[in-house]
């Protein structure tokens, strides 16, 4: 089994925000405007520490574990990446069409490694849209799932070249030959 936990780095990273809040509110006493940065300090530090306490992320050979919450692999339908990487956030969907919002704040490394075990271990799910046989690059069954692609058509002449080589090439089809003086001249 391999937990994931929260970084301290949050924790930290809130307490000097509510340290920052708590003089930039002492400060707002003799200065109003510094009212501002104190309270944007006090949601950044009461962010930060709603992501430190986050519950840890357990994950096993049959199941993940998120608090007290147990999902099974099986379960799992969808694992759509966001755009956030550091924290964490990833959207599952499960078969009975519910979500599961899954928010990990960990160091980078982590949040890559726990993004990578839980695309491995959900077998029966869509990853980030693409079929996960086809995501961990494994072949493809024959048959309609495979298509090809048209070659493309590349321009070699303009349009006015192309006009002349085809009626060069009917009248060589209509004659035989596209030069009559110099085979008259060679027959002889």
């Amino acid at each position: 089994m391999t937990r994931y936990c929260a970084s301290r780095t949050y924790l930290a990273g809130a307490a000097v925000a509510f340290a920052l809040a708590l003089f930039s509110g002492w400060y707002a006493t003799h200065w109003a405007p510094a009212a501002i940065p104190a309270a944007l300090f006090l949601f950044s530090g009461a962010v930060l520490a709603w992501l430190a306490t986050r519950p840890a992320i357990e994950l096993g050979e049959a199941y993940m574990r998120i608090g007290k919450q147990r999902i099974h692999w099986l379960d799992i339908r969808r694992v759509d990446r966001t755009g956030w990487v550091s924290p964490l956030v990833v959207n599952l969907t499960l078969a009975d069409d519910s979500r599961v919002l899954l928010i990990y704040p960990g160091d980078l490394d982590s949040a890559n490694s726990l993004l990578r075990q839980l695309r491995r271990h959900a077998t029966e799910a869509l990853i980030d849209g693409i079929p996960y046989k086809q995501f961990w690059g494994e072949a493809l069954p024959p048959g309609r799932e495979r298509r090809r692609l048209p070659s493309p058509r590349y321009r070699l002449l303009r349009e006015e070249d192309e006009a002349e080589v085809e009626r060069l090439y009917h009248l060589l089809k209509t004659v035989g030959h596209l030069d009559s003086a110099s085979s008259g001249e060679e027959k002889k």
